[in-house]
């Protein structure tokens, strides 16, 4: 398995940015699609967003396609996920999560190796 490190989370305005950025170390990297879910109070975690092993080939949750972006540097083990236009319903926990030669397509919780700890984002109105 990957470990995982997830930072950047915070507080921030509305229409607001903020960039997450996820270090993983313990194997290689590229072998993994990697993906963002998030999970506000009381609500089942959900997926965000899903990159390729090459970073050539992205997947979208419809709410935050067109503001949010995920990227890859394999050279420095570390996936992103760029927030812009932050609205009051994106407040959630944050996790990556690494699914080691999987499907860029959004898939249950339950199928990803590994997960980081999570990082707080906070969106005020």
């Amino acid at each position: 398995q990957v470990q995982l490190a997830e930072s950047g989370g915070g507080l921030v305005q509305t229409g607001g940015s903020l960039r997450l950025s996820c270090a993983a170390s313990g194997r290689t990297f590229s072998d993994y699609t990697m993906a963002w879910f998030r999970q506000a109070p009381e609500e089942e975690r959900r997926f965000v967003a899903a990159v390729s092993w090459s970073g050539g080939f992205t997947y979208y949750q419809s709410a935050v396609k067109g503001r949010f972006t995920i990227s890859r540097d394999n050279a420095k083990n570390t996936v992103y996920l760029q927030m812009n236009s932050l609205k009051p319903e994106d407040t959630a926990v944050y996790y990556c999560a690494a699914d080691r030669r999987g499907p860029v397509v959004p898939q249950p919780s339950g199928v990803y190796d590994s997960w980081g700890q999570g990082t707080q984002v906070t969106v005020s109105s």
